[in-house]
């Protein structure tokens, strides 16, 4: 199975988080977006042994085009 990238925004809870969980467990990169980081803690936690879990502010453009380039390249 080839590996994907995933940028998925509203990861904090309802389909975002759980595409975002369902990404990861496959084995794909995730760049999870949250108007509040403190809400992907658990997610982070959780799967934060597995390469391309960024997590980043969607307000913050810098950021968001760094955790985009960060996912796509090095994962």
């Amino acid at each position: 199975m080839t590996q994907k990238t995933w940028f998925i925004t509203g990861t904090s809870r309802g389909f975002g988080r759980e595409w975002a969980i369902a990404a990861l467990e496959r084995g794909d990169k995730v760049a999870a977006t949250a108007r509040n980081l403190a809400s992907l803690d658990d997610l982070v936690a959780k799967l934060s042994t597995k390469p391309g879990t960024h997590a980043v502010h969607l307000t913050d453009g810098k950021a968001t085009a760094a955790v985009a380039k960060a996912a796509t390249e090095t994962g």
